[in-house]
This record gives C-alpha cells, structure tokens and sequence, in this order.
C-alpha cells in the first residue's frame, strides 16, 4: 500500500484537494442547515370537524384545546360543488349533463326558460348543471361561478329564490371510469369502454364557507386556506377571485399549501399572479411529500415558484391516512408510531409543516381517537425529543438559497475521475505512466461533460465519488488484511488482531466518509435538500463496489489460496476461477449470500415491496429514542463487524470467510456513502449516524470475533477427536 501510494502520490494529492473542495461545499450546506430550526402544525378543519361530530364537543372546542397547545393555524379547504353537495347545510346540486341526460323526460324538470337558453347555446355531455336554492345557497353559488368562470361558459337563470347554472365542461375536465371490457357482436368479440365518472368542475374551489371562517377567527387562529385549482381552469381570473375571497376575511396567510394540480393563476403563467402575490406578501409555499416519503408531489408551478423566490419554500408533511391508522400500532398502547413518523419526517427529512389530520383508531375505518390527552401526548413528546437536535415549534423556518459555484463541481467532478483511475492500479500490474494517462483521460472526460452536461454534471460526479471511494476503502481493508497476514503469524492472539483489525476499520470507514463527503457536496444546493431534485442511482453504486470487491479479491487471494505473494490480477486467475469446480457447501454459502444480498438491496426505500419485521422497527424506534440518531442496522450489526472478521480469517489463513466477511464489509463502505446520498437528510445527522456505527460495530466485532474463535477451537477439537 505503501509504494501504490508513493507510485500515485500526485493522484492523491488531486485527490485530497477535491475532498477538500467537497468539504469546503458541505460546510456551506452544514451552516443553513444549523439555522434550519423551527417546525410547525396546521390542522385540518374539515377532519377535526369530523372528530368533532364523534366526540361531545363541537368544532370549536376542539380547535381551542389545539391552540392551548401553541397549534394556532388551521388549513381551511375551500367549498367546491361536491363540499356544498355532501357536507353542507346549503341545498345545492350538481349533476354531469351525462346523467342528467340519460332521463328522458329532463327537460320537463327544468324551467322552460332554462332549457331554452341552454339549447340555444348548446350543450353535451360534459356539461355541469348546478341547481341552487335558497337565498343564502344561490348568492354564495352565484357569486363564487360568476366570479371564476367566463361568461361565454356560463347559462344561470333565477326563478324565484331557485337558481339554475349550466357550466360549459369540456372532454379534459371530465373523470372516467376504470377501462372495462364489453361484449358486441359488431366485432370480434370485446371492446373497451370507460364511464363517465364525475368532472374537474365539480371540485374547483368557489370559496371558503363564512360560518366555518367565523369559528376559527373568533379563537384568534390562523387560516390557512387550501385552494384546489385545475388545469385548464386556473387562470388569471380566477385567480383573482381567490385572492380577492381571502381579502374579504382579512386572511393574510403565513403558507400557501396548494391543492388539486397547481398554484392560483397558473393557466396564464407568463402573468406571474402567483409569484407577484407570494412575493409581495411574504408567503412561504409549501412542497407536499408524497405518500411514499420520496420527493414532492408535482403541481403545475409549485417548484417554478420556488425557485422563483429564492426557495422560500417548507417541505409539508401530510398525515396520510395509513398513517392516521397508527394508534396502537407495532404493540404500542398509544400515537407511539405516529410520533415516531412525525419525529423521522422533522429531523431527517428536513420536514417543516405537520398538515395534522386526527387520530383514528388502528381497527376501525372510521373512528377517531377522541380523547383530548392522547394529542397532547404526543405533542409534549414530540418537543421533548426535538429538543435535542435543536428544534422548536413556531414559524416554519426555510433554508438559504445555497448554489454550489460551477468551479467547485468541476473540481469534484475532475477528482472523482481521478480517484477511479487508482481503482485499476490496485489489482492490475499497472505502470506509472499508464495510470497517470488514464487519469488525464477521466479527468478530460469530466470537464468535457461540465461543459456539455451542465445539469447532469453533479449527478454524474456524486454518482462517481460514492462507487470510486466506497471501492477505495475496500482496496484499504483488503490490502491491510492480507498485509496483517504477512506480519502475524497464523496462531496469533487475539491481543495481537483485535487492535489492527479496529486501526483497519477506522481507516476504511474515514475512506468511506471522504467519500461521502464527495458524493453530498455536488448535490448539497437548496433543491437537492428539499427534494426539488432528486439522486436516483443509489442501488447502482450499492452494487458496483460488490463487483469490484470480487474482482479486487480475486488479485489479492486468487481462488481462496492460503499464501499469494502477489497482488495484481492475472490472466490464470480468470481462467482458474471459470474452471473451478464450485463444492456443494460453497454454493451453499453462495446462496444465502446472494439472498441476503436480494433482501438487502430489495428492501431500500420506501417503495420497497418487502416489508421490515416488526421486531426490527420496534429495536429501530428504541435506537431512535435512546441516541441522537438511529446507527445503520447493517452497519453496525453486519458490515462493520465483517471488516474486523476478514482481518481475522486473513491471520487465520482463511480465505474463503475473508471473502464472505470482506464483502459484507463493502456494504457497509457503500451503506456509509448512501446516508450521504440522501440530501434531504441534515449533515450533522449523516456523521453522528456514522460515528455511532462504527462505535457499536467495533463491540460487536469483538464479540463476533470472540464467538468465531471458540468456535474454530472447538472445531479443532472436534475434528481431532472424531475426524
């Protein structure tokens, strides 16, 4: 290791420049994030609304019981024809003229002078006919229609304290059954067909209802009004008539969480309506995570916006509804689970808005948990446990607006290129000048692409960084086992392996962070942090350093040999390995490795198919409880220790255990690199989660190394006493 370092030490000095480019980026990043503190609650009135119909208090008790907590904001959702239809006193209807005109006797249930105007103007099938009665429902429906659509859409007749609306739909606004198949005779055999459903129009917001408005303001609370808009129907007048509804309360709200597909206004885009109303008024817009805790769900203008305004910008959490089913949940007596998601959503995933629906019970599909306590509970646990990183509740905070300058990319980019070509000099009978050329090439290579990729650039870079180092570190704990090997002899005490096998762990995890490091700082800029942008490669760089241990492996130990001087890869050992008659035990081995290694890479993320025990997330939560942050489970539990284990089995002479505790040791070089991939993730966290593996898997690699050598005795005394 020595001469590879002295033959490429210019390489390494590049090297050892980028990461201190990388570091110099992630320290940027580390700084925002410091002032990144303040986390905050809005409720969800028409769910509390609901809670309260169960309970034996109204609405407003239970708002005011929040508030005494120090949750002020409250998210109004604004009435739409289908709200008015099911949830409100207003005697409204509105009906698709699909349905309407499968009746054929319709028109004689209309006013003749309503029917006449709508023929006149001509109607189809994706017509809207609204139907409104009573003075209070027909000048709340009037107003709102009158307000947001053109005239040209619209037919409205008054007879007597009646009103009748035709609203022109049109085939984009209309939803549609599931495709079903039918049989007809006319072809062979079925055809698809879909269903009209129901339309667009019939979820467009028409404002906020004044009762529920009254309530909230009388408590001295917040409204957060929440404005479904669709494409297609969301221009500039529109927009406008929202505005002007929240003026009309005085509503002045802190965040804009938008609903439906887009921001207020959005159809006319160029006009900037939006943008000029959240700028002058210093709104803070919300991104909402989706359902899987991956990224952003996608609303027309939402991240145009965001941009637009330096990213003041929160990430909101959204209380899903398999997450409101969490009471009781994992054998927990009470919202254990659920403040354990709200905790994970705030600290590790740079969540800054709860949108808090209630608790319903885990064995009912409707019943909310209506004991006030149970709430307080978990929002004085909550604080508590926030309280050690730093958090509070108030006002969301927002991140600066952090850019990574081009300069430093290319830098990272150039030394990524670089530290690849050192991978093929640690196993291959490579010259000076030839790894020098290659690495003039890579770094050739990256500029090129920095010139010619610019967005893709930092992708390309962070990608590189994780797979080079986490292949470096692997070269740092396999050299070093087999050098170990060379010094001690075979019997040696376990006093003699347990201090280096520990030295060679921490070198190749400092290896792996520099790595890290590298593989954060090209995508440390404000959109990486709030999901805007997203690294979508983490399974790929799991996987290479696996291959490469494998090849690296196959220099260093050739087909599982006790004693190699050499450790360059020659052509015999290809040919040997592909003429190697594999025993039954060894496939054995090969074969739980290989399912462990499907398990490990099929259970990342949260759109995984394969579940996690219960017993492991209940041992996660308690990790999470008791530490800062919660260590790798595979870190600490498998990799880590299998780095220690593989310098013992290279003392012991045993090859082929070196190469299965070797390459769980990889995993946990790429697993290092992977917490660091995850951007949205404060830094902070990503190091303490390391530091705490690392401390835990030398323990327990000494355990492990303990029991392994118990067992190999009482193998040895088996097989003398019976072999």
């Amino acid at each position: 290791m020595k001469e590879y370092m002295k033959t490429n030490k210019l390489l390494f000095l590049l090297a050892a420049l980028a990461v201190l480019v990388s570091a110099a980026v992630v320290g940027q990043r580390w700084r925002a994030e410091s002032k990144n503190k303040t986390y905050d609650v809005v409720l969800d009135y028409n769910e509390l609304e609901l809670l309260a119909e169960q309970s034996e208090q109204d609405i407003a008790w239970w708002l005011e019981q929040f508030r005494d907590m120090g949750i002020t904001r409250v998210g109004l959702t604004e009435e739409s024809l289908s709200t008015l239809m099911e949830n409100s006193p207003l005697p409204v209807s509105a009906k698709l003229m699909d349905e309407v005109m499968q009746d054929a006797d319709w028109m004689e249930q209309y006013p003749a002078a309503f029917v006449d105007a709508i023929t006149r103007r001509g109607y189809d099938r994706f017509d809207v006919l609204v139907e409104a009665a009573g003075g209070e429902a027909v000048s709340f429906v009037t107003d709102a229609v009158s307000k947001r659509f053109h005239s040209e859409d619209l037919v409205m007749m008054n007879q007597g304290d009646t009103c009748y609306i035709l609203i022109n739909g049109t085939v984009t606004d209309t939803l549609y059954t599931e495709t079903r198949k039918l049989y007809t005779s006319k072809s062979d055999g079925f055809v698809e067909r879909r269903e009209i459903d129901s339309s667009k129009l019939l979820y467009v917001s028409l404002g906020l209802m004044p009762e529920k408005v009254e309530t909230i303001q009388a408590l001295g609370m917040e409204i957060i009004p929440r404005t479904l808009c669709y494409n297609g129907r969301n221009d500039t007048q529109y927009a406008q008539a929202v505005v002007d509804g929240y003026q009309k309360y005085n509503i002045h709200p802190s965040y804009i969480i938008a609903g439906g597909e887009a921001v207020i206004g959005y159809d006319d885009a160029e006009d900037d309506f939006a943008l000029d109303y959240i700028r002058d008024n210093g709104i803070t817009i919300g991104l909402i995570e989706t359902n899987v805790q991956r990224e952003n769900i996608l609303q027309t203008g939402v991240e145009e916006i965001a941009k637009a305004t330096g990213y003041q910008t929160v990430r909101v959490f959204s209380v899903w509804n398999y997450i409101q089913y969490r009471y009781g949940y994992y054998g927990y007596t009470g919202a254990e689970e659920i403040e354990n998601t709200f905790y994970r959503a705030i600290v590790e995933r740079n969540i800054r808005i709860l949108y808090f629906k209630p608790i319903k019970h885990t064995d009912d599909s409707f019943a909310y948990v209506t004991d006030m306590d149970v709430y307080r509970e978990l929002f004085d646990s909550l604080d508590q446990r926030l309280a050690a990183h730093g958090i509070t509740r108030g006002q969301a905070s927002t991140l600066d607006d952090i850019q990574i300058p081009s300069l430093a990319l290319l830098v990272m980019g150039v030394g990524a290129a670089v530290c690849g070509a050192l991978l093929p000099a640690s196993f291959l009978p490579m010259k000076k000048k030839w790894t020098l050329l290659l690495a003039g090439a890579g770094a050739a290579l990256a500029a090129a692409a920095w010139v010619v990729l610019p967005n893709s650039f930092r992708l390309l870079a962070s990608f590189a960084s994780a797979v080079v180092f986490a292949c470096l570190s692997a070269v740092f704990f396999l050299w070093s086992a087999k050098h170990t090997a060379q010094t001690l002899p075979a019997g040696a005490g376990l006093p003699q392996i347990l201090p280096r096998s520990v030295g060679i762990l921490a070198g190749s995890v400092l290896i792996a962070l520099a790595g890290a490091m590298m593989t954060a700082a090209p995508l440390s800029s404000t959109a990486f942090m709030l999901e805007i942008g997203i690294f979508r490669g983490v399974k790929l760089a799991q996987l290479v350093p696996l291959a490469f241990f494998c090849v690296l492996f196959l220099s260093y130990y050739g087909i599982f040999e006790k004693e190699r001087a050499s450790d360059t890869l020659h052509f015999g050992d290809i040919t040997t390995a592909l003429q190697w008659t594999i025993p039954v035990w060894a496939l054995l081995v090969l074969g739980v490795i290989a399912a462990a290694g499907y398990y490990y890479l099929a259970r990342t993320g949260h759109e995984s198919d394969v579940s996690v025990s219960t017993l492991e997330i209940v041992f996660r939560n308690d990790l999470e409880n008791l530490l800062l942050a919660r260590p790798r489970t595979k870190e600490f539990l498998v990799a880590f220790p299998g780095v220690m284990l593989a310098v013992y089995c290279a003392v012991r002479r045993m090859p082929f255990f070196t190469a299965v505790f070797g390459l769980a040791g990889t995993i946990g070089m790429t697993s290092v690199c992977n917490t660091f991939m995850h951007i949205r993730t404060p830094l902070y966290l990503g190091f303490v989660r390391t530091g705490y593996s690392l401390v835990l898997g030398i323990v327990l690699g000494i355990v492990y190394m303990v029991c392994f050598e118990l067992l190999l005795r009482l193998w040895g005394r088996a097989r003398e006493k019976f072999l």
